[in-house]
């Protein structure tokens, strides 16, 4: 199925089929951990910078990148800046609650907000959703926020015109593939006594509002 071109700039939701399927919440109450070659903690700003071949994990959440720097509020908010290495794209992964079903998502930078519950990918950002190992949907943009707790999504093509040679010549325009809903066992999600036959699937809903991150 060839790609399919949108406004420079709108908005897709997870549509509800039988009820609501979120991103795993237990992740927002679970530990971060980090992996790094180095690491530079400041106490007396609560900041922590790791360098070198960086892996976060926090519940079923992934993040990988070259640099990650790391504040964490008087609430205990924790938030996260990660940039790639040069030529790279920092990568992020979390399941979704309830299904055998991940979005994946790949950017210059990758911005993580435990307060909003919100992950941000900056420059070159591209957005994906795998049933299992299958890719079912995928995006591209300049930026793209996306909302763990709403599964809400903006995706924002101008920025692409300036997101660096990667995105030459695709005129800040969003692109989007949108796969058929399958009806394999495979792609369906796990059961419970009230659940849904067959999980959510994406739509384009342009008339709602832009997520501010």
């Amino acid at each position: 199925m060839k790609p399919l071109l949108f406004p420079w700039l709108f908005t897709m939701s997870l549509a509800l089929v039988g009820g609501m399927a979120h991103a795993d919440k237990a992740d927002r109450d679970q530990p971060m951990n980090i992996e790094a070659d180095a690491l530079r903690y400041d106490e007396l700003q609560q900041t922590s910078v790791f360098t070198g071949r960086v892996v976060l994990t926090k519940g079923t959440i992934v993040i990988r990148g070259a640099k990650l720097d790391v504040r964490q509020d008087p609430a205990g908010h924790q938030f996260g800046r990660v940039t790639a290495e040069a030529g790279k794209l920092a990568f992020f992964r979390q399941k979704r609650e309830g299904l055998n079903e991940f979005i994946e998502g790949e950017g210059e930078l990758i911005e993580y907000d435990s307060r909003a519950d919100t992950v941000k990918f900056i420059k070159n950002a591209q957005l994906r959703r795998y049933r299992g190992a299958t890719l079912g949907d995928e995006f591209t943009g300049g930026v793209i926020v996306y909302n763990n707790t709403t599964e809400v999504f903006t995706i924002d093509g101008a920025a692409a015109a300036n997101s660096g040679a990667g995105n030459a010549g695709k005129g800040g325009r969003v692109r989007a593939m949108l796969s058929p809903q399958p009806s394999d066992a495979a792609s369906a999600p796990v059961m419970t006594p009230d659940a849904a036959s067959s999980p959510p699937a994406l739509r384009a809903t342009p008339s709602l509002k832009k997520v501010v991150p």
